[in-house]
């Protein structure tokens, strides 16, 4: 990848400034899931020991260029100094005066998280000037925070061209998974998008069926598929004003050589809800109150033994409605397996979405994958081919 590794830097007393991301879910002002915080432990800890000076950079919800008070991120200062024991610093603002008397009194190895970038409308317009102020506080630039890598803000890309600029730990980690799963994979390589709406995947589908070797289409996206090949769907979710595209992405699949995998038997219900009665059909045995909620036996089976015969796995949605069983069936058995390829070396599998991480979550096998992103939209536009603002500024 053509990126600078922290490793090559010179760090001692040098003012890091890192952008991460701590736009973490809260409840009563405590915060109930502290994933990011521990993401971003490794690059500040490294940087630490080799005596820089860390300065975070990360915005909290949406406060649309003003200071809202209730969006402050102070109270991230105390729970990321118990991670990481040491004191955190805090600056009440991330650039100008307060900034600067925090940083200019850290010593080498110090922390300090400066307030809430949102608070300056010139973050979220890419402002150079607003860049500038951000600079003058820095001596290197790191991004560890992969999850905001598709804006192009001040504090992700203007800011990482001022100054000598490195992926942290997390985003090199990111990045080298992404390019082993799509940039540069091991062949064949097989995709599985699943999801709701081939309206919201358009791009997805688009770009992958002209570079995979196959693409398993599962969830409520493929009844649009299989109505556009004239088989009823009954009531289920379905785009039917969408037919015309999917026969064009069926058309451009098979243009490109890459094999579409679509459902060959459902299971289906007259309702969504736990432990209703389920039936598994033929496609052609479908009647006209059926719901579609899940791929069948002989659709799992079949996804599985393509995993058997492939190199790579890219997986971005869930099959069937995971949350209600019984329809979590297919994606908790393709999960399942594709866990234990993966864990024994003879895939590399690499999944992204925040439906996909819960569905892996539910089947119990996250921690198997090769590499499980929670970056939701900038994994989704990097699956698209789209090129994200803050990873190539990035770039040397």
């Amino acid at each position: 990848m053509p990126f600078r590794t922290l490793d090559t830097a010179d760090l001692a007393g040098k003012r890091a400034l890192v952008r991460v991301d701590f736009n973490v879910p809260v409840d009563g002002g405590k915060i109930t899931d502290d994933t990011r915080l521990r993401a971003a432990l490794p690059t500040i800890h490294y940087l630490s020991t080799q005596g820089a000076k860390v300065i975070l950079l990360a915005h909290f919800d949406r406060p649309k260029g003003k200071v809202v008070p209730e969006m402050s991120l102070a109270f991230v200062a105390e729970p990321l100094g118990k991670l990481l024991e040491q004191d955190v610093a805090f600056a009440s603002d991330c650039v100008g005066p307060a900034a600067a008397e925090v940083v200019n009194a850290m010593e080498n190895g110090g922390v300090a998280l400066l307030e809430n970038v949102r608070f300056h409308a010139g973050e979220e317009k890419n402002d150079p000037a607003f860049a500038a102020q951000l600079a003058e506080n820095g001596d290197l630039y790191v991004d560890d925070a992969f999850s905001a890598a598709h804006r192009a803000h001040a504090s992700t890309e203007a800011l990482a061209r001022l100054l000598p600029a490195y992926p942290g730990l997390a985003m090199q980690r990111e990045l080298d998974a992404l390019d082993a799963a799509l940039g540069n994979p091991k062949k064949p390589v097989l995709g599985i998008v699943g999801g709701s709406k081939v309206s919201t995947k358009l791009d997805l589908l688009n770009n992958l069926v002209a570079k995979l070797d196959r693409l398993a289409i599962g969830g409520g996206m493929a009844n649009t598929f299989l109505f556009a090949q004239g088989h009823d769907v009954g009531g289920s979710l379905c785009e039917k004003d969408l037919a015309d595209t999917a026969r064009q992405i069926i058309a451009t699949a098979q243009k490109s050589g890459c094999e579409l995998l679509l459902p060959i038997d459902v299971v289906v219900a007259k309702k969504v809800a736990p432990g209703v009665d389920a039936e598994t059909r033929d496609l052609s045995d479908v009647q006209d109150d059926d719901l579609i909620l899940d791929a069948g036996p002989k659709s799992a089976q079949r996804l599985i033994e393509a995993m058997d015969s492939s190199q790579t796995l890219i997986w971005n949605g869930p099959l069937g409605v995971f949350e209600v069983p019984p329809f979590d069936e297919a994606t908790v058995s393709a999960a399942k397996h594709a866990a234990k390829l993966a864990k024994s070396g003879k895939i590399v599998a690499v999944a992204g979405g925040g439906d996909t991480v819960a569905a892996l979550n539910h089947a119990g096998v996250s921690a198997d994958f090769t590499f499980v992103s929670t970056a939701g939209g900038a994994f989704l536009e990097w699956m698209e081919g789209k090129t994200l603002p803050g990873v190539a500024a990035l770039e040397v």
